[in-house]
């Protein structure tokens, strides 16, 4: 992560990797910008809200030990420790590494009311949170597999 001081807005996020909280530079970008640097997959989902079809993440079936970090700008936002096999054709989890690494906003479109969860250092767009998950804290964060990198345990990704 780009260590603050060295740009204006910033962020403090919790680095998963090294157990602490790190106050970090925001990444703002115009459209135009994120698409010259995401695949047009990846653009439509984290910053168009958009929606991979179900059953379509290489992630889906990812059962390594490790980090899945925001596809856009590498924030830590789930670890495979909090993934579980929901049925749903996304990826889904307990929690996020930390509450902080992520916002909420409320969500209305397709005639219905969700809670839209987006990651909080760049803004993208990552799926929704439902409280039909597990015991014992009952929440399912269904993210777009799209809107996520995956670091294996025991190495390090730049950001």
């Amino acid at each position: 992560m780009e260590p603050a001081g060295t740009c204006e807005p910033t962020v403090t996020l919790f680095n998963a990797t090294r157990g602490k909280y790190e106050q970090v530079c925001m990444v703002l970008r115009s459209p135009e910008e994120w698409k010259s640097v995401l695949p047009p997959d990846v653009y439509h989902v984290t910053r168009e809200k958009g929606t991979e079809p179900p059953f379509s993440s290489r992630l889906l079936r990812c059962h390594d030990n490790g980090l899945y970090r925001c596809a856009c700008c590498g924030t830590d936002l789930f670890s495979s420790d909090a993934k579980f096999d929901s049925g749903t054709g996304w990826p889904s989890f307990r929690e996020p590494v930390d509450r902080g690494n992520i916002l909420f906003s409320k969500d209305t479109s397709l005639g219905m009311t969700r809670t839209e969860v987006l990651c909080a250092r760049c803004g993208a767009h990552l799926g929704h949170v439902f409280s039909d998950g597990p015991a014992p804290g009952g929440t399912r964060y269904c993210i777009n597999g799209l809107a996520l990198s995956f670091t294996p345990s025991g190495r390090q990704e730049g950001r």
